[in-house]
């Protein structure tokens, strides 16, 4: 059973991020293992003078959670042009430790804005690279506009955005056996 771990780059329980990743869920094939990493929260500030034999709980259990996933998708907001604090500090505490290294990743992000957090998107993406994740092709998408793209009940309502989140799926699972 292939497994895939899903990254909201929000702390809101209710943020369109995690919306979008729950709505993944009802996406993905009978064969996958989809399930959403929610300690980003708990993760202390990252400290390299911690990281060793020490290491938190969290922070284990942050890396082990990584390492078993055959792929990664994040969804984030973008936060003055960047990804949020809590996001890059759960980055931080693994840039060393190498769970990302040739793990194939997808990147989303979803905004209010026009652009759909685009200046976000190619930040988070240019910090996976230099962790040496494999970012797929076909597995990066901006949404421009979200809150009009979910219903209350925190479906997808649009009909362009659930075909890019389902190709974008397809393109992440179908390039696990190739890397």
């Amino acid at each position: 059973m292939l497994k895939i771990l899903a990254i909201s780059g929000s702390l809101r329980s209710s943020s369109s991020n995690t919306t979008i990743l729950r709505a993944l869920m009802g996406l993905v094939p009978k064969n996958t293992n989809f399930s959403i990493y929610a300690g980003i929260g708990n993760l202390p500030h990252f400290n390299p003078e911690f990281d060793d034999e020490l290491v938190l709980i969290s922070v284990r259990n942050w890396r082990t959670q990584l390492q078993e996933s055959d792929a990664v998708i994040f969804c984030t907001p973008e936060y003055a042009h960047g990804v949020p604090g809590a996001l890059k500090n759960a980055l931080d505490w693994i840039v060393s430790s190498g769970e990302f290294m040739h793990k194939p990743t997808a990147v989303i992000s979803a905004s209010p804005s026009m652009d759909g957090g685009a200046k976000a998107n190619a930040s988070l993406v240019e910090t996976l690279k230099v962790m040496m994740a494999e970012i797929v092709v076909g597995s990066t998408l901006c949404i421009p506009g979200v809150s009009a793209k979910l219903s209350p009940e925190g479906e997808i309502k649009d009909p362009q955005t659930e075909r890019s989140l389902r190709s974008l799926l397809d393109n992440l699972i179908g390039s696990i056996d190739k890397i």
